[in-house]
């Protein structure tokens, strides 16, 4: 393949777009606010402006892939769902829309953490969970060999599964694992615990200081990650996961609570699900979507 590729992330708090060479390789990216309360349109206006500052020629591009938040149509690339970050996102046509912003270049869009686990497989894995804790908690299943869509509310959402204590969702029905292992979530708990308001790598900051109800609010967080990667695991007979996005940049207080949830809970096989980090960090789900539209072309 010839030429330059570009892929943008498109999240709840901003929009990263990357330009890749002919072998995907990055070469240079930009960042902006998502302007995710804007509605659709602004939000492509903004993910078109990125990729414009990237390139002298947009129309010169071989191709821009997408990882949009929500869940998407993998045909057409519209979005069909979105949670409370969005306002008016639900019903864009990406593909179409972006594609007419950037001279008519062909755009592929996935769902935000279908792109960042694709990004993530190693040659030959056929089984794979991906997790993303961000702004909320995102997941994709890589199944024999393939992304696993499943029906219109799009599969692999573990950020809604489980039933860990009485803390609100987003989604409205409490106890799932975006109540607990969210970025928001983890300022939220704190706040309630102290009365102290701050964002979650503040909290960090002060678990690893040694403040307790830091380290409760963190231990939760990786103790029910763990849970919730060995029912998946368990259920579509997984035994690999990877884990990316912000809420990973603290890494060092989730890991342990979420290996001894992942002991307790073996597979069928004896052991546990293997969990690495993603190798990526923040490019994770842009460098992805490069790969998804590449894979296309």
């Amino acid at each position: 393949m010839s030429g330059q590729w570009a892929g943008v992330d498109i999240g709840g708090s901003k929009t990263l777009a990357v330009l890749c060479d002919s072998g995907g390789r990055k070469l240079a990216s930009a960042t902006a606010d998502s302007g995710a309360h804007l509605g659709g349109e602004a939000i492509l206006d903004i993910a078109a402006g990125l990729v414009r500052s990237l390139v002298d020629d947009a129309s010169a591009l071989s191709g821009v892939g997408v990882g949009a938040a929500g869940v998407v149509d993998p045909g057409t690339g519209t979005i069909v769902v979105t949670g409370d970050s969005f306002t008016g996102w639900a019903g864009t046509a990406v593909n179409s829309g972006l594609s007419a912003r950037l001279g008519g270049v062909p755009v592929r869009t996935e769902n935000d953490v279908n792109a960042f686990l694709l990004g993530e497989l190693d040659a030959g894995e056929q089984h794979v969970l991906g997790v993303a804790l961000g702004t909320g908690v995102g997941g994709a299943l890589y199944v024999d060999g393939r992304l696993l869509h499943g029906g219109g509310t799009g599969a692999g959402e573990i950020g809604h599964v489980g039933n860990f204590g009485p803390a609100p969702c987003t989604c409205g029905v409490p106890g799932h694992l975006e109540a607990y292992a969210s970025g928001r979530s983890l300022s939220r708990r704190y706040a309630e615990a102290t009365g102290v308001s701050m964002p979650a790598a503040s909290v960090a900051s002060a678990a690893l200081a040694g403040d307790e109800a830091a380290l409760a609010v963190f231990t939760d967080a990786g103790r029910f990650l763990g849970e919730a990667i060995t029912h998946a695991g368990g259920l579509l007979g997984i035994a690999t996961a990877v884990v990316g996005g912000s809420v990973t940049n603290s890494w060092a207080l989730l890991e342990k609570p979420m290996q001894a949830a992942l002991a307790a809970h073996p597979l069928l096989s004896g052991s546990p699900v293997e969990v690495r980090l993603s190798r990526w960090g923040a490019d994770a789900i842009a460098l992805g979507a490069v790969g998804l539209v590449r894979s296309a072309g």
